[in-house]
C-alpha cells in the first residue's frame, strides 16, 4: 500500500480503534498528535491513566503481525512524543502508558479483527524521566 490509500486505510482503522476504546469507557483525547518527535496515533484516557495508542492495520498477516511493526525504533520515538506531550501540558507526574492495536481487516465490509495490547511496551531512551 502506497500513499493516499494507505493513509486511508491507516485512518479507517484509527477510527475504528477509538470507537473501540470508547466502548471500554476511555475518553479519546487526541488523534494523529504530531510534535516535533513524530506522531502518535490516539491519546486517550483509562480512569486517571494518560494512554498513548498506536494503531497498526493491516490487510493480512503475511507480512507478520501488525504490531510487530511497532519495534524498538517506534516505541523510542512515540516515548518521545509521549514525553514532549507531558512536558507540554503539565503532566509530568501523570500515571501514563503506551497500548498497541492490531488491526487485520481482510476486505471492505468484513469485520476486521482487533487486538488490544495494554501496556505494551515500558518507555524507551536513557537519561529521561523513564529511565
Amino acid at each position: 500500500m502506497r500513499g493516499w490509500w494507505a493513509r486511508a486505510f491507516g485512518n479507517r482503522g484509527e477510527r475504528r480503534a477509538a470507537r473501540y476504546l470508547r466502548g471500554l469507557g476511555y475518553t479519546i483525547i487526541a488523534r494523529q498528535h504530531t510534535n516535533r518527535y513524530g506522531e502518535v496515533d490516539l491519546i486517550a484516557r483509562d480512569g486517571d491513566c494518560l494512554v498513548f495508542v498506536e494503531v497498526k492495520t493491516r490487510k493480512s498477516t503475511a507480512a507478520g503481525h501488525p504490531a510487530e511493526a511497532v519495534d524498538r525504533t517506534k516505541q523510542g520515538q512515540l516515548t518521545r512524543v509521549a514525553l514532549a506531550y507531558l512536558k507540554q501540558h503539565g503532566l509530568l507526574n501523570a500515571r501514563s502508558r503506551f497500548d498497541v492495536i492490531a488491526i487485520i481487516w481482510p476486505e471492505a465490509g468484513r469485520t476486521p479483527e482487533l487486538q488490544h495490547f495494554q501496556n505494551a511496551f515500558p518507555p524507551v531512551g536513557t537519561g529521561q524521566m523513564f529511565s
